[in-house]
């Protein structure tokens, strides 16, 4: 349960992060928002990546796993489309702060995986 907070908690602050450093992805919520935007980017990790991830897999092997950045790319566009408070303006944006976030989640997972 801890674990689940934590990975929400990151999600939005990456999200925070990604639009701070990403031009072309714009934040305009509060905080309680950007918990919700943890939230549905934790949901569409959870429910639509593992899809999208079997069905992409041939790319994924093309690419040597660059592929995944455009994934990562794919989730942050999808909660762009379920959050009015976040907006991205493009695919570049888009796998640039999918990259922002992934990096993040590679992060808290790396500490809570160390404790």
């Amino acid at each position: 349960m801890i674990r689940a907070v934590v990975q929400v908690v990151a999600n939005g602050l990456a999200v925070w992060l990604a639009a701070e450093l990403v031009p072309g992805i714009v934040y305009t919520g509060d905080l309680l928002y950007l918990l919700l935007a943890g939230l549905v980017i934790g949901l569409l990790n959870l429910l639509v990546k593992p899809i999208v991830t079997f069905f992409s897999f041939p790319f994924i092997l093309l690419t040597l796993g660059l592929f995944y950045l455009v994934i990562n790319g794919l989730i942050l566009w999808l909660a762009d489309a379920f959050l009015a408070e976040l907006q991205v303006d493009g695919c570049l944006p888009a796998i640039l702060g999918g990259f922002v976030i992934a990096v993040c989640n590679w992060l808290v997972r790396a500490a809570l995986d160390r404790d």
